[in-house]
């Protein structure tokens, strides 16, 4: 289970580069016991331990540096928690590479062996941001127990545990029709079946990981749509994927980034998901009174933006140990009617506030002056 506040100790701290630039998403735990998290885009981390870890090691990687290990005592020591990873560079030129659809091909062939693709269980932190007329009016976060095998694969199925949200000051209250976290199985087109000839492929410039060298490879298809592989020279391993979905007629546009990172067997599993989707909204007279009302020019439509993110911040793999699923219906997420636990998210393991989050969150606490923790309060 997921490690609370009341019996453990915080590791938390910083990750950043050679020149003190922050390195985001890199992968930060205990790799033999499958513990850890992922670093913000800030680079900052933060997660829980039990007494029984203070001796195994920490363990930093990242794309584009080496390896970083010390163990948790001592890092709980350091006076200074910033961990900098040296960049280390890429052999590639002193190996024939072969065309880039060779390895996308040989990438997909070995998807079931190079990740998790038995049942096991992701514990999940999911986040929706809604913006409206470029301010932030509502947010959602739900705590997730899904049941997945993997991208080669499909998801089982999931539950949601946990909810809390912000008070709601949205003009246009859309809603979909599937909980987000469907959408990101769904539309990851490693589980829908990349079709190779669909895209055109180029080499990007490589990197590397956890000390093999790796090939960031781009397809780009006719309309535009891209797609961008950091695969592994070697082991063929999709470390990390880019997706571009642009619909210029509508003016809709959607951006998402999967990252993985292997498990104690070398497995990889999913482990951090951000999406943000930008369009516009048709308003309705009512709306558009309102707008009027508040001291602006009524419009026919307004921009609106989503920004989600998903934290996996546990990986369960022993089935005895996996959540009784209850039944979970396809829905918006600020539909599911899951009683607030202020106690559950004061203990959790929550990331560090991020520079969008503390953004996001004044521009929520703008509009009436209320704290984000009033909001939950009071609007959950």
């Amino acid at each position: 289970m997921v490690v609370l506040a009341q019996e453990s100790t915080a590791i938390t701290g910083k990750v950043i580069d050679q020149n003190g630039y922050e390195v985001p998403y890199a992968a930060v735990g205990i790799l033999q016991k499958n513990i850890g998290t992922t670093s913000t885009e800030d680079g900052t981390f933060y997660f829980r331990v039990s007494k029984n870890e203070l001796e195994d090691n920490l363990t930093i990687s990242s794309l584009g540096f080496s390896n970083f290990s010390i163990k948790i005592k001592n890092f709980l020591k350091l006076e200074k928690k910033e961990i900098v990873l040296e960049e280390q560079t890429t052999k590639l030129s002193e190996v024939v590479v072969s065309a880039p659809g060779f390895y996308v091909k040989n990438a997909l062939k070995k998807l079931k062996e190079n990740t998790i693709s038995k049942n096991h269980q992701l514990n999940i932190l999911y986040r929706r941001w809604s913006v409206e007329d470029e301010l932030c009016r509502f947010y959602i976060e739900h705590f997730i127990n899904m049941i997945d095998r993997g991208p080669s694969s499909y998801m089982v199925g999931f539950e949601v545990s946990q909810k809390r949200v912000s008070a709601d000051y949205r003009f246009v209250k859309n809603k979909a029709p599937l909980h987000q976290i469907i959408y990101m199985i769904n539309n990851d087109p490693l589980r829908r079946g990349l079709s190779i000839k669909d895209y055109s492929w180029q080499k990007k410039e490589p990197t590397n990981y956890d000390d093999e060298d790796v090939l960031v490879i781009e397809g780009t298809k006719k309309n535009k749509d891209r797609i961008q592989l950091y695969i592994g020279l070697d082991s063929y391993k999709i470390y990390k994927m880019d997706v571009f979905v642009n619909n210029p007629n509508p003016g809709k546009s959607m951006e998402s980034t999967y990252v993985y990172k292997k498990n104690s067997s070398n497995k990889l599993f999913l482990s951090y998901f951000v999406k943000e989707w930008k369009g516009g909204s048709k308003l309705t007279e009512n709306v558009k009174q309102a707008l009027v009302n508040s001291g602006k020019k009524a419009r026919s439509y307004i921009p609106i933006a989503y920004r989600h993110e998903a934290y996996v911040l546990e990986v369960i793999e022993d089935k005895k140990k996996f959540v009784r699923l209850k039944e979970s219906f396809n829905k918006d997420m600020s539909d599911y009617d899951v009683s607030y636990d202020a106690s559950f998210w004061k203990n959790i393991s929550l990331p560090p506030e991020t520079k969008f989050f503390l953004n996001n969150k004044e521009e929520l606490e703008s509009h009436f002056g209320a704290p984000l923790e009033t909001q939950f309060k009071y609007a959950n």
